[in-house]
This record gives structure tokens, sequence and C-alpha cells, in this order.
């Protein structure tokens, strides 16, 4: 392979030369595409219109999801596990994709789910006291309560607070798993410290029922939504699993959302111009959006006869996220790329629905007092 077609995809970096191939990734981490035919028994199993994220491709892989939709026919219950690793005090648009997600699962399918603040992971990984993390991990609890999620089956915990409960099964599981696969799995070298090491154990337990025992009393599936940059920790869970006689949790895997900056980078907490954060301004995106990486030609005359690259064309890929009407993105899909509409017009119509999204949620997120924070954490 040539180095102009090079990426990385690691739970640490995501870096590609040119854009994001995911069907080399499906080929390299071994998961499935989701079928039309998946979606459509999907569909009629929830018995109502599935997410346009799933219809459009955007989660686009799994690892038995259609076990999942086996058991639900049979009538069996399943829960969700998804988290957070809290490295900044503001969520981005990224970050929320994954408890949207979730959200939706949640509801078309009525079950429990748990959270997992990883206030332990930032803490080794980043410069900082632990404290710091632990105060990151309550105001990231906000924004993602202001999704919507239920509180009677939503369970929110940091690893700090719960890892007396999940200590047994992160022991099995380190013992299980050596520092050989940890280091050819994550890259860590022997000059991290042991905390690295042992973590990954962490983040797998929750994929295990009896990590909950206030919540499951018996040998329960999990379905994980996340971005399939994550998926090395789950593949390293579904080795140890049948060892432990649990059941492999089954993953939901979406592609990743883009850095204003160009698609073919991930958005960083540190870099605050590479996304739209929660606490943003309505002027203040749409200052981002007017800057963000566009595919459009350099000169009008141009963009009038080529049209745009859409693949490449920042704003455009954020409106398959957040429009959801199917027929209008298609109209603009078809306006843009054959030159008849320009950038400007797109950059302003996303601009009108992420500042509707963000005020909405920062006003959601203002009701969020430590009562309700409580709801969730408490069970």
């Amino acid at each position: 392979m040539n180095k102009m077609n090079k990426q990385i995809i690691t739970p640490f970096t995501v870096q590609a030369d040119e854009r994001i191939d995911y069907d080399k990734i499906v080929n390299q981490f071994g998961s499935t595409k989701i079928s039309v035919k998946l979606l459509e028994r999907f569909q009629k199993i929830i018995g109502k219109k599935i997410h346009h994220w799933l219809t459009r491709n955007l989660f686009f892989s799994h690892r038995d999801l259609n076990l999942i939709l086996d058991n639900y026919e049979k009538g069996k219950t399943f829960y969700l596990y998804t988290g957070r690793g809290p490295s900044s005090e503001a969520l981005h648009l990224g970050h929320l994709i994954p408890f949207m997600m979730t959200k939706w699962l949640q509801e078309v399918f009525n079950v429990k789910l748990v959270i997992q603040l990883t206030d332990d992971e930032k803490f080794l990984w980043k410069s900082g006291k632990l404290v710091d993390f632990q105060y990151l991990a309550r105001e990231n609890a906000k924004d993602i309560i202001a999704c919507g999620f239920d509180s009677e089956n939503t369970f929110i915990f940091t690893d700090s607070n719960y890892i007396k409960e999940l200590y047994p099964n992160v022991l099995k599981i380190q013992k299980l798993v050596n520092f050989n696969q940890i280091k050819g799995i994550f890259g860590i070298t022997q000059s991290d410290c042991i905390g690295k090491i042992s973590f990954p154990a962490i983040q797998a337990a929750p994929s295990f029922y009896d990590s909950f025992p206030h919540l499951f009393c018996e040998n329960t599936p999990c379905l994980i939504p996340c971005a399939i940059d994550q998926d090395p920790y789950f593949r390293m869970t579904r080795d140890v699993a049948p060892k432990l006689g649990y059941i492999k949790p089954a993953i939901l895997h979406s592609k990743f959302f883009p850095s204003l900056r160009g698609i073919d980078k991930k958005m960083s907490s540190s870099d605050l111009s590479s996304s739209i954060y929660l606490t943003d301004t309505m002027e203040m995106i749409k200052k981002k959006i007017n800057k963000s990486f566009s595919g459009g030609k350099e000169s009008i005359e141009k963009h009038r006869e080529y049209g745009a690259d859409l693949e490449i064309d920042v704003p455009f890929q954020y409106l398959t996220f957040f429009m959801e009407d199917d027929d209008k993105l298609e109209q603009i899909r078809s306006d843009y790329s054959s030159g008849k509409m320009l950038s400007g017009e797109v950059k302003k119509i996303l601009i009108d629905i992420l500042q509707k999204l963000v005020l909405n949620h920062q006003k959601k997120r203002e009701k969020i007092s430590d009562d309700i924070i409580n709801k969730f954490f408490e069970k």
C-alpha cells in the first residue's frame, strides 16, 4: 500500500493521509457491514422507521447485532452500554453522536442503559489531578442527561466511584489478557504507567451483566453503540467473554464525525476550532461553519461547471448527520454536486440547524440540577 493511503485507527489516534477508508477498517477489524436486509429486519421488529443514521450508513458496521434482534424477537431483553472519557468541561457535537443513537435505541426497545464515565482513564493519560477529572465527569453528565435519557432505565457511573462493583470482573478479565496482547491491541509500551496496561479491563467490565447486580439478575446480553475506533476494547472483551461464561457483547459502530478542518481529521478537545461545542454561542457557530473545510471549487465559475466534492465537504457531511428530512438532503446533494447550489448556501442551511440544536441543548442543560444528576447516579 502506498504512503498516500496510510491510515491509523486506534482508540487514541485517528489519522488518514487521504479520506478514511471504512471498507479497509472493516476488513482490518473483522467486523460486518450492516446490510440492507438487516436494516429491513430491524425496522420490521421495532415497527417504526429506523434512525436516519442507520439508513444513511453513518452507523455502518456491527458485531452480532443480528443476535440481539434474534433474542428480542423471542421476548428476551438486552441492555445498552456506552460511555465518555471526561477530558474537557464541554462536549462537542461529535461526542453527542453515540448518546443520541443510544437514546433512540433505548426508546424503541425500552431497555436499561449503563453509561461509564472514565475519569480514571483520563487521569492516567493526561496531566491533572484525579479530582479534576471527577469534576469533569459530573459536568459531562449534565450534557448527557440533557439528551433526554429516562432516569428510571439509565445508570451513570464514574469508574473511580464504582470500581468496587466492577472489580471482580476486572480481575477476571485481567487474568485472561497478557501484556503482549495489550501491547499489540493498544500500543502500550514498557515506559507507560502500569495503569494504562490495566485500564482496558475496566472499560471491558461493564459489558458483563453482573457488573451491575442492582440492575440484572441473569446473563443479559449487551449492545454497545460507539465509534469504530473504540472497537479494539471490545474485540478484547469478546475474546474473553466465553471463557468467563458471558455472552459476547454486540457492537454497533459509527463512522467518525468529521473535524471542521477536514474529514480526514479527528476532532480534538484541545483544539476548539475543530468542532462545534455545546457551549458555543450562536455567533461562534456561524463563524466556525463559515470557516469550515469546503468541497466547493475555488471560483463561482468553476463551481457552476464542476460542482462540489461532497465526500470532502464538511458542511454537507454535517447535514447528513443533522438534517433529518431525506428529501431535502437529497435535493441539496443534487444541487450542490452539480454546481447549482453554492457553498455559502449550504453553510447557511447548516448554521440554522446547528444553532437551533445547540440552543435547545443549552436550555435543557441549564435545568439539570444536582438532584436530577443524583437520580442517574444513585440506583
